[in-house]
């Protein structure tokens, strides 16, 4: 090996593989993700998206959908921020979400089951709804008589109407469409199906309710006897399921009382002054807490005496002209996304500082060492110097734009999908590892592409320079990509809710950013003159930089192990083993060569079939240690310690994200900080993106990010703080001063 050598096999390693990782972009998600893209009409899928909810058609069917098994449907609608849709009854305002279902014959589906809501007070009006993530559980009858079509599935349809709403209110609708194997065990919701039935209130067939109008006052007294142990000397919350016969807004101890008479639960209630005629019953529901029920029980009254109905007032021609003008406003309501000029101009910029500064991240630094050795290489001659920065360029910024769109369609498509995407699959990391150890082995002098490929390949950079140049920067991208920067966080999440072409840009300006620093010392040579001129140090320099390749399989194979298993941290590093050896194989002359290529293929055929699998298996979950500092976050776990008045900490990482890594061994780690915590009551939660999670994406969203790291602190009664991506133990510390 001489210093003579040219970079040109290190390149033509980086155009074979860096074409396979484009390809695993598109093939790396579930096979149940549908991009169904129409011309000239909407996609239908099992998920709909709007600014203010996702709502996704699941399924359960432990047993797949036959005859005599239990089945459920379920519309699972996942809120933005402050807003809510309602519940059967919706209280003083409001629409219950309504179902409209197409099904094949023999298949019936069920009234929903409720899920006990929330109580929502807006000003004067009390409303009985549901924020964050709900899922509306039915039961799915199947026939004996059922079969499903000629390829062994089938489809499930659903026209879904609600009303979404903060202060203002939204009418939203949907179609969806769930096609699936009716033999095969679908089963991926069971705890979420399991959590909402927990939350459906139990009917108390034996329990005694009456309730009795009141002689004066416009009141009725509520009395029940038989509620479970569970509820007696409890203070109850109270759900009328009619809508206009009791004052929903009223306010206990003020308005209305309630008391235990022994094991006998005792009320007083206002009537509403929208009452219609007596009804001979009334159903309501009671539950053990108000926000909402952790146990929660439906009951049937009888109504003993009668109360005189309210005579309404007809509405005025002017009121009814102002309620249709407040629907058809609602209606066409512009999405609350910032999609001005400034907001757009401020997201541009912020992708070009998050782009430049990502290249000061870890996980760049390989990059930086081949850029160097290709400084160093064509310092002489400028002309070839710029066309090759211009190259590289354009090759950062269309992989950028092609990831950028990737994840907006996907996302358009119902999927939950950040920055990073591509590193949640297992099959992809592994097939990064793979790329790195190649390009480790080449630089250490292991082999030389003219000695495993024809001559005309090798020669390719000789003949494409600045092709050569351009696939340098696709494969920039591709080790840059699981990095999220300063201010790119920020700008990422303005981009996703952005019109289709204003976000590809804000995904150009990332490129550019990135690319920015490579363009200029290209096109000023006076940047590069302190490098050394050509000569044999490249060589030392070269072999030198197959380290941090080999540090980057490590943190990679470690990436796969918090994935899987460490079962499957093992097979990878087997199978990269009989890699490496296959590569040494094919540098030997003679049959030598093709003796020992044959064996070390069938030794790897071997392995594959033998531990391949472990590689791709998603890890168990086990339970959290509950003497842990940090949680795992749930939306469930997150709303609980908020509505008990406690602070929280948020830690939404990943482990292939290596700015996560640092943070959570600096600034997270620091003694000041966590005494802080302490002393604070702080609860500690971490959300971990490593595999694919859409409760996580969903809550990046909404904190306006669609990559991690992000970090964020919550307290009751005061706005999010999100903190910068790189991390510090002062900026932690004096975000908790404040509370």
């Amino acid at each position: 090996m001489t210093s003579s050598f040219s970079l040109q096999r290190l390149r033509c390693l980086q155009v074979w593989l860096t074409l396979c990782f484009i390809a695993l972009c598109f093939i790396v998600h579930p096979a149940h993700a549908q991009l169904s893209l129409k011309i000239g009409k909407a996609a239908v899928s099992d998920t709909v998206t709007t600014p203010r909810v996702q709502a996704q058609l699941v399924l359960l069917a432990p047993q797949g959908v036959t005859a005599g098994q239990p089945v459920e449907l379920g519309l699972r609608i996942t809120h933005q921020p402050d807003w809510h849709t309602y519940w059967k009854n919706a209280g003083d305002s409001g629409l219950p979400t309504q179902l409209d279902w197409q099904l094949p014959e023999s298949l019936r589906a069920g009234d929903i089951a409720w899920p006990v809501p929330q109580q929502i007070r807006v000003g004067d009006l009390l409303n009985y709804g549901y924020e964050g993530t709900v899922l509306l559980p039915v039961p799915l009858h199947v026939d004996d008589s059922f079969t499903s079509d000629a390829q062994g599935m089938v489809d499930i349809r659903l026209n879904a109407s609600w009303l979404v709403c903060r202060v203002e209110c939204i009418p939203e609708d949907g179609q969806f469409h769930l096609r699936v194997a009716a033999q095969d065990s679908q089963a991926l919701w069971a705890s979420e199906f399991a959590a909402a039935h927990a939350q459906v209130p139990e009917t108390l067939e034996q329990a005694q309710a009456t309730i009795t109008a009141l002689p004066v006052g416009d009141r009725v007294s509520v009395r029940v006897a038989g509620l479970p142990a569970a509820a007696h000397g409890k203070t109850l919350a109270f759900y009328p399921e009619a809508s206009d016969t009791f004052q929903h807004a009223a306010v206990l101890g003020q308005d209305w009382t309630q008391a235990w008479d022994g094991n006998v639960w005792t009320a007083e209630l206002p009537l509403s002054n929208m009452r219609g005629e007596t009804p001979a019953q009334l159903a309501f529901v009671l539950g053990v807490t108000a926000a909402p029920p952790a146990q929660a029980w439906r009951l049937q009254a009888a109504v003993q005496g009668t109360w005189s109905a309210v005579e309404l007032a007809e509405v005025s021609p002017a009121l009814q002209a102002a309620l249709e003008a407040n629907r058809q406003n609602a209606t066409t309501a512009p999405v609350p996304t910032d999609t001005s000029s400034s907001g757009w101009m401020a997201a541009i910029i912020g992708g070009l500082l998050g782009g430049l500064l990502l290249n000061l991240m870890p996980c760049v630094f390989p990059v930086l060492a081949i850029k160097l050795l290709g400084f160093a290489r064509h310092g002489a001659d400028v002309r070839v110097q710029r066309a090759n920065g211009m190259a590289y360029a354009a090759g950062v910024i269309l992989s950028f734009v092609v990831l950028g769109a990737l994840l907006l369609a996907l996302r358009a498509a119902g999927e939950q999908l950040g920055w990073g995407f591509q590193l949640q699959s297992p099959l992809m990391v592994a097939a990064l590892a793979a790329l790195f150890t190649l390009i480790g082995l080449n630089l250490a002098g292991v082999f030389e592409f003219a000695h495993v490929v024809p001559d005309r390949l090798a020669n390719l950079h000789a003949r494409h320079p600045m092709g050569d140049a351009f696939i340098s920067g696709i494969v920039a991208v591709a080790i840059a990509s699981p990095c999220t920067a300063p201010f790119m966080g920020a700008s990422l999440g303005f981009a996703v809710g952005m019109p289709a072409v204003q976000a590809l840009a804000v995904f150009a300006a990332l490129g550019v950013g990135m690319a920015l620093p490579y363009v200029l010392v290209s096109w000023v040579p006076a940047l590069i003159r302190w490098l050394p001129r050509p000569g044999a140090w490249m060589d030392t320099f070269r072999r030198a930089m197959a380290f941090p390749m080999f540090a980057t399989v490590v943190w990679l194979v470690w990436v796969l192990g918090q994935q899987t298993s460490i079962d499957g941290a093992a097979a990878l590093l087997a199978l990269l083993l009989c890699l490496a050896a296959l590569v040494w194989a094919l540098t030997l002359r003679g049959s030598t060569r093709l003796v020992m290529a044959v064996l070390v293929v069938a030794l790897s055929a071997w392995l594959a079939h033998s531990v391949g699998r472990s590689v791709l298996e998603p890890a168990p979950v086990t339970a959290a240690n509950a003497h842990s500092t940090w949680q795992p976050w749930t939306p469930e776990q997150q709303a609980q310690l908020l509505a008990q008045g406690q602070p929280v900490f948020v830690d939404y990482t990943a482990a292939w994200c290596v700015t996560c890594q640092y943070n959570k061994r600096n600034a997270l780690a620091d003694s000041g900080v966590l005494a802080d915590f302490a002393q604070r009551n702080v609860a500690l939660l971490r959300a971990d993106w490593t595999r694919r999670d859409p409760a996580i994406t969903a809550a990046l969203g909404q904190l306006g990010r669609s990559g991690v790291p992000v970090y964020v602190l919550l307290a009751p009664g005061k706005a999010p703080v999100v903190f910068s991506e790189l991390l510090s133990s002062s900026d932690v510390r004096n975000a908790l001063a404040t509370l």
